[in-house]
């Protein structure tokens, strides 16, 4: 026999189902409010392969710095928003300052943030590659700014042809002294590009080790690419050697500040021909002084420029037009690599000056009466 609630059991579970759709209603639910389970987040807010953005049209760049310490990383980060901005784009700007744990953290808050475009100067080539994986899951493409991610498969490579930095910087100091003992102050290790600098100079110092006319005496990496690490290797280079060093190539101008201090300890500071390349102000003071040698200049506001230009457009879904191929053992990244310039004190007007990079009066500020 039924009992009192069994008789009504039909009349409730159809006054509940109303309830239900009635409550859906008024509160906008249904499915229709909710993309497809198969689409992509990509496609679920607009993509970053259709000609707009996920946020009303405005482009939204995330651009992740390994660092903000040294003065040639600020122009970079200057340089890249006023460009992205005038192509009316937003630049999300996060700087993690050497440390690839916070680096990665950064980038996955940009990517949660919904950034269209991830742009990438990382501090470790390989750790990075994480960043590259989470942002393609998002539907997130990828640019590497200046240095390339290693074994990822990014969009995109964007910087100068930094073998031939290397290539510049042993010509320069190789035609002063054919003959000799040479120390090499080498970048991080973990950049990739510290190879590619490396790989340009023996490019040329090869062939004149195995005739027996340079020796490599001393040849070290610098942690971080710090001036302080730089001063470390270059005291313990002089030291092996007994002071009897000919010329000396650093990986970048910082590492080169502290070449020169470590010579000017030793009273041989403008007697040693020391190369560098970033072109910053304090190398270019150093050149007029006579303590280094020459630097490679790589005309940052160029390389800013077309980044923040090739971001809009990949970000866009637009073919960037890359004309080479980069291996970072993984793929073969399509990419765009712009010309360096050597500067010394003979053409340090020209260049550098002309570009309005450092006014002349700031580089020739300390420079001898």
């Amino acid at each position: 026999m039924k009992t009192g609630f069994g008789r009504f059991r039909p009349a409730l579970l159809a006054l509940a189902l109303l309830t239900a759709c009635f409550s859906a209603a008024c509160s906008g639910g249904g499915t229709e409010s909710s993309p497809p389970a198969s689409a992509t987040k990509a496609e679920q807010h607009g993509g970053v392969g259709g000609s707009g953005s996920k946020h009303g049209g405005k482009i939204k760049i995330g651009f992740s710095m390994d660092t903000l310490l040294e003065e040639r990383w600020q122009k970079d980060r200057d340089l890249f928003k006023a460009a992205g901005e005038a192509l009316g784009a937003e630049v999300v700007i996060m700087a993690a300052n050497g440390d690839d744990a916070k680096q990665i953290l950064q980038a996955e808050m940009m990517i949660s943030q919904g950034v269209d475009i991830l742009v990438i100067v990382p501090h470790d080539a390989g750790a990075t590659a994480a960043i590259v994986k989470k942002a393609h899951s998002a539907g997130i493409k990828v640019m590497a700014y200046d240095r390339l991610v290693k074994n990822a498969d990014i969009d995109l490579y964007v910087s100068f042809d930094n073998e031939k930095v290397g290539e510049l910087q042993a010509n320069a100091i190789t035609s002063i002294v054919p003959r000799g003992k040479f120390v090499y102050i080498g970048g991080a290790d973990t950049d990739n590009n510290a190879h590619l600098f490396k790989k340009g100079v023996f490019n040329v110092l090869q062939p004149l080790i195995d005739k027996g006319d340079v020796s490599v005496v001393y040849d070290q990496w610098t942690k971080d690419w710090t001036p302080v690490n730089a001063l470390a290797n270059m005291r313990s280079a002089l030291s092996a050697n007994g002071n009897k060093i000919d010329a000396v190539i650093a990986a970048n101008d910082a590492t080169a500040g502290g070449v020169v201090e470590a010579l000017t300890e030793q009273g041989l500071a403008g007697r040693i021909p020391v190369a560098g390349q970033d072109a910053e102000l304090a190398a270019a003071q150093r050149i007029v002084e006579g303590t280094q040698t020459m630097t490679v200049y790589k005309p940052i506001k160029l390389l800013a420029d077309k980044a923040a230009e090739l971001a809009v457009k990949l970000a866009k879904g637009e073919s960037p037009g890359a004309d080479r191929k980069v291996n970072n053992g993984k793929i073969e990244v399509p990419s765009v690599l712009l010309p360096p310039i050597a500067v010394d004190k003979n053409n340090i007007d020209e260049t550098i000056i002309a570009d309005g990079f450092h006014s002349r009066e700031d580089v020739y500020k300390n420079a001898k009466k």
